[in-house]
């Protein structure tokens, strides 16, 4: 409750701040939220490594944050597929008659961009479905584990999905701050997570 709440409330201010329509304000917050609860979940356990706290293969804070990512992140999948293109939906990863393609596709940066946000929400799908004791004990701890990895590549995809469409729409200074400080510090807690798990490691 306490996440959903927080979620809300940065949200509600993102939605109040920006301009434009609502409905592009609420794909925005709902993206950058979403951005934040998963850095947070990937920061969770490293930050336990740094910090020599015991870091089990699953706890339910990380899965908290995890969830409701998912949740933010899809609703966001969602509310953008309907900014563009009314009553066209297809035209976000089909190419238009006049466009560059390849196979039908789209093959110009808005599909990338796209082709990256739907991994990015299948991804979040499949993570948050197996976020439960049950998936952990009918999987066992070695494959769980495996498939928990892919929220690297989630965050990946969720990157380059942000990076090209700040790049296409031009966005405010403001939020590509925002968006690349998350970013970096996200990935700087991970590596140093790893580097003194590999330390501790070789020193047993």
């Amino acid at each position: 409750m306490l996440i959903l709440t927080g979620s809300v409330a940065v949200g509600g201010m993102l939605v109040w701040a920006l301009p434009g329509p609502l409905r592009e304000r609420l794909s925005l917050a709902s993206a950058y939220v979403a951005l934040g609860l998963l850095a947070t979940t990937l920061a969770l356990g490293p930050v336990n490594v740094l910090l020599g706290r015991p870091n089990p293969v699953s706890f339910d804070r990380r899965r908290d944050f995890g969830i409701w990512s998912a949740v933010l992140g899809i609703g966001h999948t969602a509310i953008g597929l309907t900014v563009h293109f009314t009553g066209r939906m297809q035209l976000y990863f089909l190419a238009p008659p006049d466009g560059r393609s390849l196979l039908g596709l789209r093959a110009d940066p808005f599909g990338a961009a796209n082709y990256a946000g739907l991994v990015a929400a299948m991804l979040l799908l499949l993570l948050a479905t197996i976020s439960n004791d049950r998936s952990l004990r009918a999987l066992g701890t070695t494959r769980w584990r495996s498939l928990q990895r892919w929220a690297y590549l989630l965050l990946a995809v969720t990157v380059a999905h942000g990076v090209i469409y700040q790049l296409l729409e031009k966005q405010r200074l403001t939020l590509v701050v925002i968006f690349g400080a998350v970013v970096f510090t996200v990935i700087t807690i991970q590596l140093a997570g790893r580097r003194r798990f590999l330390a501790a490691r070789r020193r047993r």
